[in-house]
């Protein structure tokens, strides 16, 4: 009912939300794509995109769309893919850590599934640390984990973001008083990258919770048990940035990384990858 290319176009307007952008994404001019998102709504009966001299932005109906655009390209793309002969096979071991399940990770995982039904994707999920070890040791294919930024590591880098203290609108430290710190149990990336930062600045400290998960984490927070530090662009919408608020040390940055086990199976891993760096990984 709904032509692939017309769908294709539409998702590029949905992403960029720009007939302009879109056009530079697809390689097609302006025109084409103001016509090709025009078919669309005729096809579909209904209005998709709202314009105006400054802005565009999705329907109620448009954001339908762009779900079933999603869904319908790919299982489009699987059956070209499994019916052309070369369908991937194969066992891929993928772990990574939790706080990255909050971004846009799980829909593309969920979309790697759809186009290569015939790879058994298994799941890990831990800290940083010991993803890394079990890399190393030979029990995970690929890994997608936290460092610290600047220093030399293997891998490829998916983004760099800001660390900063988050907090619930109403928690309190009173002047003085030792700072109290929610943290993941050690050895934690964040955890270390917060206490330096606390003692560098001579500031006092205990720990207010001790957690493995990121749910954990982010319930005591919620709880207004304390501060936690989180990259910049993973802030949940209910937390906010404390780090004024309290006088609290500047924490640097930390890498997205990618880092892949040289025995592993070399197409599916390379598949993964990049369907990981096609997409900028923020917050759903």
């Amino acid at each position: 009912m709904f032509d692939p290319v017309l769908l294709r176009t539409f998702l590029a307007v949905a992403e960029t939300l720009s007939f302009t952008g879109a056009g530079v994404q697809l390689g097609l001019s302006q025109p084409t794509v103001s016509q090709h998102v025009r078919k669309l709504e005729v096809a579909s009966g209904r209005l998709l995109v709202s314009r105006d001299t400054r802005e565009v932005h999705l329907t109620d109906n448009g954001d339908a769309m762009a779900g079933f655009a999603r869904t319908i390209l790919a299982a489009h793309s699987a059956a070209s893919t499994y019916f052309s002969g070369s369908a991937m096979k194969g066992r891929l071991r993928f772990g990574t850590a939790d706080d990255l399940a909050i971004t846009q990770l799980p829909r593309i995982l969920r979309h790697f599934r759809q186009l290569y039904p015939q790879i058994n994707l298994e799941l890990t999920v831990n800290q940083s640390g010991p993803l890394y070890r079990r890399l190393k040791a030979g029990q995970l294919d690929l890994i997608f984990i936290k460092s610290t930024a600047g220093r030399e590591t293997e891998g490829i880098r998916v983004r760099r973001d800001n660390m900063v203290w988050v907090g619930h609108e109403k928690t309190l430290i009173e002047p003085g008083s030792p700072v109290p710190l929610i943290a993941y149990q050690a050895p934690s990336v964040s955890r270390q990258i917060a206490i330096d930062a606390l003692e560098s600045a001579g500031r006092t400290w205990r720990i207010t919770c001790n957690t493995r998960e990121v749910s954990g984490l982010l319930a005591a927070v919620r709880a207004g048990l304390g501060v936690a530090v989180f990259p910049h662009t993973l802030i949940p919408e209910d937390l906010v940035k404390v780090t004024n608020r309290f006088e609290l040390p500047a924490l640097g940055d930390v890498d997205f990384t990618l880092l892949s086990n040289p025995t592993a199976p070399k197409e599916p891993t390379e598949a993964l990858i990049a369907a990981i760096m096609d997409r900028a990984l923020v917050r759903q």
